[in-house]
């Protein structure tokens, strides 16, 4: 069966792309989110396999939505994804228990290896 994904972002076109990327190499795109409020809200209806998030976005940014997502779940795999030159962030994002974290421009071999070595 196909590992259930949320995608978490704030632009359209990045969901879309990663959404393409994960259903092309037989990942299930179950929800998607476009800011922390709705990435938790949704988690809790769906509890996907793994969570794609955006570090940077409105209303909640993605640290905050992570450490929603582990107060629910504290065995959820959550994968941060960055712009270039966020590593600060990328490191909060760890401590606060990322699995992993992929950087945009997403690159396909890298968004698959990420998420298959965490589930």
């Amino acid at each position: 069966m196909a590992k259930s994904v949320m995608i978490v972002d704030d632009a359209a076109f990045m969901r879309m792309k990663l959404k393409d990327i994960l259903e092309k190499n037989g990942y299930s795109v179950v929800a998607e989110a476009q800011n922390g409020v709705e990435a938790i809200e949704k988690y809790k209806e769906v509890r996907p396999e793994i969570v794609t998030m955006d570090i940077t976005m409105p209303e909640m940014d993605g640290i905050e939505a992570l450490k929603g997502i582990k107060g629910i779940d504290a065995n959820a795999k959550v994968v941060m994804c960055s712009a270039m030159g966020q590593q600060g962030m990328v490191m909060d994002a760890i401590r606060a228990g990322a699995a992993d974290f992929i950087v945009k421009p997403f690159d396909t071999d890298r968004v698959i290896k990420a998420l298959d070595k965490v589930i």
